[in-house]
């Protein structure tokens, strides 16, 4: 068992915080936003993912989950500190790290002992290194002299299933080349390593690495199947039959080879330009990786240019929109598809009848500026009513399974535009609509 302080109660503090604790650790959870702590305290989640209500509750009645806004005492009273700060993209495209300085340095202020500085943010390869640089600082600062190993720990959590993710995971990393900080990390997941868990134990840079890395080749590989999907409508060919034959040599796999309108949410995005940024910084561009990120913006434009073409010309036109999270299971919009969708046909003249499941907050507030070209919905059926056209945009459960005579009941015109290709064609042109799917 391991005494553990978390700073940030973001995506994934708070999930590594319930999830750590549900392994039998004793788990601090802090944040400087007092109003969040007392809703946490109250058992009020501040984000949409599925099973962490339960963790959180459980774990917080057995006491060995707390929140906190106290920092110095949260870092004093244990031994290994997690860095969960957000790191949002500069505009440069680069990791914006003055979160992470500002967690590393009020650690450094509070430190009375040995500690273990975890970095669980997304973070590009030397932030490890700077790190330690501005705890040596504030320490010198002080005229203290306290030991410290610093560790860099990636998340690989989906948005979705992060509790799934974090509790049975593909690999641990651990970053750090000093035997006593190894070993107090094998203590914090000393569940895993009893299940066997692949363990995968290496150099700060190379850790930090692993996770971009990661994260860029799967972007890699969406973003090859939508390009493949493109040429599959270009000369006649189903890309879900090219998809599965893909998938089924043991050289590919068949995961994230499903053709659609383009990845988005917190980490791709951010995490393809952050790699590519660092590949010009050091002399060694990352070309493939560069080409991605220009290849998913146009697909995402691409599905305005299937509806507008679809429609002949969408002005004047309502068009109702399923799906707004960049997937199902979350309420997390951010660079999702359906922004730029929206968007592109708001500009075009559309009116906009939206709906999704989780996704509506937080979607109001970044298309407030086209707030006059749209309607939020009561449900998926009411975003149907007098549209012309049907546009998936997120591949939630409830979506794939829709009540296609009411729907057509619903719509002033047939057009079905299935952008994550979760009905079979036959099918819903039996029903009397024009379908449109991607890649076929």
């Amino acid at each position: 068992m391991s005494s553990i302080a978390i700073i940030g109660t973001g995506y994934v503090g708070l999930v590594s915080g319930a999830c750590l604790a549900d392994f039998g650790n004793h788990v601090i959870c802090v944040d400087s936003d007092q109003g969040k702590i007392e809703r946490l305290k109250a058992g009020e989640i501040p984000i949409f993912e599925p099973g962490l209500d339960e963790v959180v509750a459980r774990n917080a009645a057995a006491g060995r989950l707390m929140f906190t806004t106290d920092h110095a005492a949260a870092v004093r009273a244990n031994e290994v500190v997690f860095i969960a700060v957000g790191t949002p993209p500069a505009d440069d495209g680069s990791a914006d790290l003055r979160h992470v300085e500002e967690a590393a340095r009020a650690i450094a202020r509070a430190l009375n002992g040995y500690k273990v500085i975890v970095d669980k943010s997304t973070v590009p390869v030397g932030t490890g290194r700077k790190v330690s640089a501005w705890i040596t600082e504030e320490l010198a600062a002080r005229g203290a002299s306290f030991e410290f190993d610093v560790v860099s720990n990636p998340e690989f959590l989906r948005e979705g299933s992060a509790v799934q993710d974090f509790t049975h995971p593909d690999r641990v990393v651990i970053g750090s080349d000093r035997p006593r900080a190894r070993t107090a990390m094998k203590e914090v997941y000393r569940a895993l390593f009893l299940n066997e868990t692949p363990y995968i134990e290496t150099g700060l840079e190379t850790a930090e690495m692993i996770k971009y890395a990661s994260n860029a080749f799967l972007a890699v590989k969406i973003t090859f199947i939508n390009e493949v999907a493109n040429l599959c409508e270009a000369v006649g060919a189903n890309v879900q039959d090219v998809a599965r034959a893909m998938g089924k040599d043991g050289r590919i796999g068949s995961k994230y080879l499903h053709a659609g309108p383009g990845y988005g949410g917190s980490c791709f995005p951010k995490d393809t330009r952050a790699i590519a940024r660092t590949g010009r910084d050091f002399g060694a561009p990352l070309s493939i990786v560069e080409t991605t990120i220009s290849a998913n913006d146009r697909q995402k434009e691409r599905m305005i240019r299937k509806i507008e073409d679809g429609l002949g010309g969408v002005k004047g036109k309502t068009i109702a929109v399923l799906g707004l999270s960049f997937k199902p299971n979350t309420d997390d919009v951010r660079e999702a598809p359906a922004l730029t969708i929206c968007e592109g046909l708001a500009a075009q003249g559309a009116f906009l009848r939206i709906w999704d499941p989780a996704g509506m907050q937080e979607a109001a507030w970044r298309l407030e500026h086209i707030r006059g070209k749209l309607l939020f919905a009561r449900d998926e059926y009411d975003a149907l009513e007098g549209a012309d056209a049907l546009a998936i945009v997120t591949e939630w459960n409830q979506f794939r399974n829709l009540d296609l005579d009411r729907v057509k009941g619903l719509m002033k015109s047939p057009f079905f535009f299935d952008l994550r290709n979760i009905y079979k064609q036959q099918d819903v042109e039996a029903k009397g609509f024009t379908y449109f799917g991607v890649g076929r």
